[in-house]
């Protein structure tokens, strides 16, 4: 599985990639020595007292290793190809390999998504290889040919083609490849996901409450989870879209003041900046011309014994000086430029120069929320405004920058002819 999460302790790195043990992962661990200790002790009476919780604890750790194995086969496939890998999580569920951004290409996507359960096919084959050199029914025999069944099982249930498995990964790359559209290959794979994922908490119930089945639970609880993701793939597909749709005149506002470039600064302080309850952004204009954006740190380079006589114009930088883009900029751009450049705002450019209005990360957020009719109140918006941040559970900056990349690889060649 290859989606971000966030972790609980970290243990360590291996190749540079941090590595983090979710609280989730201790229920495992105890799960497993516990059912291992009380099977081998009943299949195999002949072994010491204790040897078989010894191995049970032992092939807990070694199923630690095996799905951190696995998700270090997508890690260091990504690495490959120049994507950043954050952390690597285990918990509850198995693995996740948080991955900055998404493949370029539905071929890269794919390889990224098979090696996971490429390594654990692997390593099955080459644990039951030196499983056969150990004697019969040896704690190290009965200990390989199980952890190689256990990695055989994760691999084949990583290949069930639904998000958020690798196997939905990889359904994602085949339509993306065919249909030459990524989300869409997002979109088809998580309604997959999610249709399994309603099937399996459906035969779990099924299985607990009416066959008496404990193991039905548990099946529930995968469905349960591959519910989520398959859901929190699609939203992410669906904000990609409507940022694909939108532009800067769509989010920006008029909430900036314009004043006089000619007035003097204890006027404008008297009129704009004593009484004033937050921050505003303000414009300089004369001769019906603006001339740039009003630098209220600029205020304190100058002596106040000067604001009598000194313009605002003297603490006035150009539109040329400031960053600024165009109404039909798109979103994303927008959304990047904000975050790269660390800009409280930036302000947006009529096609005749004029200044059409600004854009904040609030603006961007509530534009894209009357977009999708996400139900975010006009206290968060305040909220994101004042801080100048982007709430943790709306990751824009990383989905604009995926879906900028989608549009330069989107992008066609531009043919070269000979003569």
């Amino acid at each position: 599985m290859q989606q971000g999460s966030k972790a609980n302790w970290q243990v360590g790195t291996i190749f540079d990639i941090p590595l983090y043990i979710d609280s989730s992962w201790l229920l495992i661990l105890a799960l497993v020595t516990f059912a291992n200790g009380v099977s081998w002790q009943q299949l195999y009476p002949g072994w010491l007292i204790g040897t078989a919780w010894v191995v049970g604890f032992v092939m807990a750790l070694l199923l630690f290793a095996s799905v951190l194995i696995h998700e270090l086969g997508h890690s260091l496939v990504a690495r490959s190809q120049g994507i950043k890998v954050n952390s690597i999580t285990l918990f509850l569920f198995g693995g996740i390999a948080s991955i900055d951004e998404e493949a370029k290409t539905p071929e890269h996507a794919f390889q990224v998504a098979i090696a996971g359960p490429a390594v654990s096919i692997s390593l099955f084959f080459f644990l039951r290889l030196i499983a056969v050199f150990a004697a019969a029914n040896s704690p190290a025999q009965v200990l390989l040919q199980s952890l190689g069944e256990v990695n055989l099982v994760l691999a084949l249930f990583n290949l069930i083609p639904g998000l958020p498995l690798d196997g939905g990964q990889i359904l994602k790359a085949l339509v993306w490849k065919v249909t030459g559209n990524r989300l869409q290959g997002v979109r088809w794979a998580a309604r997959v996901g999610q249709a399994l994922g309603w099937i399996a908490v459906t035969v779990g119930l099924a299985l607990a409450f009416l066959l008496g089945q404990i193991s039905g639970l548990w099946i529930t609880m995968l469905g349960w989870f591959g519910l989520r993701n398959a859901y929190t793939y699609e939203r992410y597909t669906q904000l990609q879209e409507a940022l694909i749709q939108l532009q800067a005149q769509d989010a920006m506002t008029r909430d900036f003041r314009v004043v006089k470039a000619e007035e003097s600064l204890r006027q404008f302080a008297d009129d704009y900046l004593l009484d004033t309850m937050r921050r505003s952004a303000y414009f300089a204009a004369s001769e019906g011309r603006y001339r740039g954006l009003v630098d209220l740190d600029g205020l304190n380079t100058i002596e106040r014994s000067q604001w009598d006589v000194q313009p605002v114009q003297a603490v006035v930088r150009s539109l040329q000086q400031i960053p600024t883009v165009r109404q039909d900029t798109p979103i994303t751009e927008v959304i990047e430029r904000l975050e790269t450049e660390r800009l409280p705002l930036i302000t947006v450019l009529s096609p005749a120069d004029a200044v059409a209005g600004i854009i904040d990360r609030g603006d961007t957020v509530k534009a894209l929320a009357k977009k999708l009719n996400l139900p975010i109140s006009e206290d968060d918006i305040r909220r994101i405004k004042e801080e100048g941040s982007y709430p943790t559970s709306l990751q824009l900056p990383a989905i604009a920058r995926s879906v900028m990349a989608d549009m330069i690889v989107s992008k066609p060649t531009p043919e070269t002819s000979s003569h």
